[in-house]
């Protein structure tokens, strides 16, 4: 089904800058809106319940899973995630752009499941770069960083099946270039049609 909002699903490696693009891009525009995933994992640092995720228990989650109320949920780094297809569906409807931060398996299923998805995948400029960015970052211990540059290059590898790459070697180019997928997407004749369906029916374009 086609809706007027559009949809922004956003994935990277562990520490590549993907949730400090997104709330930045967040705080400059005021279209956006963010989507909330469930997730098994305790809070981090100030997160907070309904802000950053859902954090629910892993019953919980089987029961969400039971309910069929995913779009995607998937295993990441020994936690799962879930993206509720109805809060997307609803917010969409309403007309609002809906961005997903997520991982690059659920980015596939939900473009499966949402065709206009537009995805992006963000990339650090070198190995190197991203485990100094996951070591300054200070909540990992080195073994669970030996991990996320493991589950890294398999990431990285999926790159191709994403419609644009943004490399964050420089945040504010990065988040420049974000911004300009967002706005080009708006301006495409397709994205239009939907969000502005009464102007074209207004001058009799099919």
């Amino acid at each position: 089904m086609d809706y007027p909002g559009n949809l922004f699903v956003v994935a990277a490696p562990s520490g590549a800058g993907k949730s400090s693009l997104c709330k930045a891009l967040l705080e400059l525009d005021s279209r956006l809106q963010p989507s909330v995933s469930h997730t098994t994992r305790p809070p981090r640092g100030q997160e907070k319940h309904g802000r950053e995720y859902f954090f629910v228990s892993q019953q919980e989650f089987d029961a969400m899973v039971a309910a069929d109320a995913f779009v995607e949920w998937a295993h990441v780094h020994a936690n799962r995630y879930g993206t509720s297809k109805k809060a997307i569906e609803d917010r969409m409807a309403m007309g609002a752009d809906v961005i997903l931060e997520i991982d690059f398996q659920g980015a596939v299923q939900i473009k499966n499941v949402f065709a206009n998805a537009i995805c992006i995948f963000i990339l650090p400029p070198s190995w190197e770069e991203l485990r100094s960015r996951l070591e300054r970052r200070g909540e990992d211990s080195p073994e669970i960083i030996d991990m996320r540059m493991k589950n890294a290059q398999v990431e990285v590898a999926q790159v191709a099946k994403f419609d644009f790459v943004i490399i964050n070697e420089l945040f504010d180019r990065a988040l420049f270039d974000l911004k300009a997928i967002v706005h080009s997407q708006r301006l495409k004749i397709s994205a239009q049609r939907r969000a502005r369906a009464e102007t074209f029916q207004a001058l009799n374009i099919l």
